[in-house]
């Protein structure tokens, strides 16, 4: 007896679960013509910035990792002359440092500001690349909100729209729904735009710690050339 109270209580929770899935889903999608194209352009850009967070994620790991001892090394084989060596070092490496050390050793022999500029040239190249969609995610965590606003706005105007073709047969409760489901675009932007926002910074906090790094990189380097 037991379990079958507890075989339909389960059931019971189980299809309440799922109306209420199906009645959320019905909601996003009952906002006609207009309010679909909305969602769907959201949904969209959800998509493309969880897409640049993870590609940012794997690469600016990839970016972060080197040897602890690379300019150590570096410093090592230039205060010996062996600038052909320290190049290879350099070309095994393949880092954002290495790249950026690279461009110094291969100006050997020339005045100290060309290589200075040469190596502070190809940081700049190492960070546009590290800062890759960027942009694009700045540009949905400001536009998200304002569509999903748009949609909003688009769902009251019809809303009204209905209420003054019915004359004096205003229905409230059809009204009010009409407004409700208008609203669920501003929710649904406001979403998307607030995690795009929180990644962008999140991503920029972790490149400026690369970027601090490349710096104190190739201080050291060009300390010890000096």
């Amino acid at each position: 007896m037991d379990s079958l109270i507890q075989n339909i209580s389960a059931t019971d929770t189980s299809e309440a679960v799922q109306e209420e899935i199906f009645s959320i889903i019905d909601l996003m999608t009952s906002g006609g013509t207009g309010g679909n194209i909305i969602m769907s352009v959201l949904v969209i850009l959800s998509i493309f910035s969880i897409y640049i967070l993870i590609e940012r994620i794997s690469s600016l790991n990839k970016a972060k990792k080197g040897n602890p001892d690379f300019i150590s090394k570096i410093n090592t084989l230039v205060n010996n002359n062996k600038f052909s060596e320290a190049i290879s070092i350099c070309k095994e490496e393949d880092s954002t440092i290495s790249r950026m050390i690279e461009k110094g050793l291969k100006r050997n022999g020339k005045p100290f500001n060309e290589i200075h500029s040469a190596m502070e040239n190809q940081g700049k190249l190492e960070v546009n690349k590290l800062e890759y969609n960027l942009t694009n995610l700045a540009t949905i965590s400001g536009a998200a909100p304002m569509i999903g606003f748009l949609g909003t706005v688009i769902g009251m105007i019809l809303a009204f729209h209905d209420m003054a073709s019915a004359g004096g047969n205003v229905d409230v409760e059809l009204l009010s729904k009409g407004i409700y489901t208008a609203m669920i675009t501003t929710v649904a932007g406001l979403i998307v735009g607030i995690i795009s926002y929180i990644s962008y910074n999140f991503l920029l906090s972790k490149i400026d710690k690369i970027v601090f790094t490349m710096e104190s990189a190739s201080s050291e380097f060009l300390d010890n050339l000096q």
